[in-house]
């Protein structure tokens, strides 16, 4: 079974691009480094490679070839042997500097693995009153804004995301906005380089931007390191951060999963809450149809964690955009030992790519792949791909599993009192270099419920 984590995205640029120059087939200085400027994104330029060369294609990073995956066939037939690191925890803790294991081999490294899934799991149940709380005050504000007020997805369910997980990572000290907006400055100034600054070496050629990052990251381990040490001799609530210190974890490896947890956290709760509303917003049908849904599993209580599951057709909404959004376009993992796949022989200690953006909108595995169709996903071979991917199962990430969590929330709460309309002649163009992210703020109407 194929073992990566999809967030491992578009951080294969970290992997690689961090130290190395992308190389062409002709050999040049900058290799293949300006078809992907030019094409706008990694994602692009897969897409035009697999266009044109078929689902098994191989470009050039630094002076060895790199075999991109295109198709679902081509994915489950490849078997990577290393089933102890996760490659979104590996690829960013080596950015941002950071040992991805224990110190002590592989079976510390999965006992580190399983702590911080397992913290990530306990923080939601024992803090899902308050994930409740926070959306229930958006929704709230939403509801005393006349019907013809245009609403800004972006802004709000960034700030959404951001209250959430920083006080369910690191507890009631970001219960203050203060807080949550320093917090934020720090947060955008290192996600924001990464990936880009790697991809052209355009960071390491600012010293300006250069020091702005190296600023905002010693910043934000230092808020992180101090909240560790806070939560020693004082606590209201136990979240990630408690849970992390129950383990046998140093300061210092605790600090780092704080880190992955808020920075992928953040933006991928954010971006699958906006990519949702947005897509429901396109459809009456599909709103009417989870409406219906909330009404016979949750009547007029509020969503309680043990319903979730029940909540089918939401789930469903959830995937589909997933898949439409191509919410996470990339993942990576390097050939630990030869591999092969169809009549192609992967080489030791290739990096193979997984181009999912390609996948998620391949015809041959999704029947009108550019439609919003949470129908879909009642298709057993739907689930089974989508699983493949690694968006849904035993092999989804935690990070994704808190998203699909908080945007859940968020659905059962909105759609039982609101109705969303789109905003007409808005043209959405989408950012893909990281994951998927509209450019230019997504904008909404709402109306009340009758």
């Amino acid at each position: 079974m194929l073992d990566f984590a999809i967030f491992a995205v578009t951080f294969v640029i970290i992997l690689v691009g961090a130290v190395l120059y992308l190389y062409p087939v002709s050999r040049c200085k900058d290799g293949n480094l300006q078809d992907i400027v030019s094409r706008g994104s990694l994602h692009e330029f897969l897409v035009s490679l697999h266009e044109e060369y078929g689902s098994v294609a191989s470009f050039w990073f630094g002076g060895r070839p790199v075999v991109s995956l295109g198709s679902v066939n081509q994915l489950r037939q490849h078997i990577n042997p290393n089933h102890t690191t996760d490659s979104f925890e590996t690829m960013l803790k080596s950015l941002l500097g950071y040992k991805s294991g224990m110190g002590g081999g592989a079976n510390e490294t999965i006992l580190r693995k399983k702590v911080y899934e397992s913290a990530i799991n306990n923080t939601l149940k024992n803090n899902f009153p308050l994930m409740l709380k926070l959306v229930e005050e958006l929704v709230g504000k939403w509801k005393l804004f006349p019907d013809a007020q245009h609403m800004p997805l972006c802004a709000h369910l960034l700030g959404l995301a951001m209250k959430t997980v920083t006080q369910l990572a690191l507890g009631e000290r970001f219960g203050d906005d203060a807080e949550v907006i320093s917090f934020r400055k720090n947060h955008d100034a290192i996600w924001s380089e990464i990936g880009k600054g790697y991809l052209d070496g355009s960071l390491e050629k600012s010293s300006s931007r250069k020091a702005h990052f190296e600023q905002a990251l010693s910043e934000m381990e230092s808020v992180l390191l101090s909240v560790a040490k806070e939560r020693k001799v004082q606590r209201k609530q136990t979240v990630f951060v408690d849970f992390l210190r129950e383990s046998s974890l140093t300061e210092r490896q605790i600090m780092e999963d704080c880190m992955v947890f808020t920075l992928a956290g953040c933006v991928i709760t954010a971006n699958l809450c906006i990519w949702a509303l947005h897509f429901l917003s396109t459809s009456e049908e599909v709103q009417e149809k989870l409406y219906q849904e909330l009404e016979n599993v949750l009547g007029s209580d509020p969503v309680s964690l043990d319903k979730i599951p029940e909540l089918k057709y939401c789930q469903q909404v959830l995937n589909e955009t997933v898949r439409t959004a191509k919410l996470t376009p990339i993942a990576a993992r390097l050939q630990e030992v030869e591999g092969k796949v169809d009549h192609h022989v992967i080489p030791k200690e290739t990096l193979v790519i997984y181009a999912l953006g390609v996948v998620l909108q391949d015809s041959d595995t999704w029947s009108t792949p550019y439609r919003f169709d949470p129908d879909r996903f009642e298709e057993e071979s739907a689930r089974k791909s989508f699983c493949l991917l690694g968006f849904s199962g035993s092999q989804t990430c935690p990070e994704l599993r808190f998203a699909y969590t908080v945007a859940t929330v968020l659905l059962s709460t909105l759609m039982r009192q609101l109705k969303l309309h789109m905003l007409k002649g808005q043209v959405l163009e989408v950012r893909s270099e990281l994951v998927s992210t509209p450019k230019d703020e997504t904008w909404i109407t709402v109306s009340k419920r009758s």
